[in-house]
C-alpha cells in the first residue's frame, strides 16, 4: 500500500510540475475591434409610391390610380414583357385635364423620334416616361397641384385602345 501511495504521490507531483509550469504567452491574436461603419441612412422617401406594370399583353396592371393633391408622387413604370421596344414598346403619359385623349394618341403614335409624344401636343403632357422595351423600367417624380381626374395612356402605335386609365387627384 505504501508503494501505491508513493506512486500516486509521484504522479500527482509530476502532473503539478507540468501543469504549473511557466505560463506561456498567449500566441493567439484577437483582431482589434474597429468601430463598425455606420451605414448611410437610407434616402428618406417622401410622398406616395406607385408601381405600375405593363407587359406584352398590352395592358396596364392598374387602370385607376388615386393620389393626394399637392403630395409628391414617385411612379415606377416597368415593362414586364420580353419583347423589344421597337415591336412592343410601352410608355406612360399623363395628360392635362380636358385633353382629347384619342386625338393626342393618334398624333403621338406617329412620333417615334420623340418617344411617341407629338411635338405639337407636348404642352398637353403633365409628365411621361420614356418608351421602354421588355424588362426595362423607369421611375419618375411629379406633383399634381389641382384636384381632378387626369387621363393616362401608352402612346405606342395602336396601344391606346387597351392601355389607358385615370389618375384621380383628391
Amino acid at each position: 500500500m505504501k508503494k501505491l501511495n508513493l506512486a500516486l504521490a509521484v504522479l500527482a507531483t509530476s502532473t503539478m510540475l507540468f501543469s504549473c509550469g511557466e505560463k506561456k504567452a498567449d500566441t493567439t491574436t484577437t483582431p482589434t475591434e474597429t468601430p463598425a461603419e455606420t451605414p448611410a441612412a437610407p434616402e428618406e422617401v417622401t410622398g406616395i409610391q406607385i408601381s405600375l406594370n405593363a407587359g406584352d399583353d398590352m395592358k396596364f396592371d392598374q387602370n385607376e390610380i388615386k393620389v393626394p393633391v399637392g403630395e409628391q408622387v414617385t411612379l415606377t413604370f416597368k415593362h414586364t414583357g420580353k419583347m423589344d421596344k421597337a415591336i412592343m414598346g410601352h410608355n406612360w403619359v399623363l395628360l392635362k385635364q380636358g385633353t382629347d385623349m384619342a386625338a393626342f394618341a393618334e398624333a403621338s403614335s406617329q412620333a417615334a423620334d420623340t418617344d411617341y409624344i407629338s411635338a405639337k401636343d407636348a404642352d398637353k403632357v403633365l409628365v411621361h416616361t420614356k418608351t421602354l422595351g421588355g424588362g426595362q423600367s423607369e421611375t419618375i417624380t411629379f406633383t399634381i397641384t389641382e384636384a381632378g381626374t387626369y387621363d393616362f395612356l401608352c402612346t405606342f402605335p395602336a396601344h391606346f385602345a387597351l392601355m389607358q386609365g385615370k389618375l384621380i387627384a383628391e
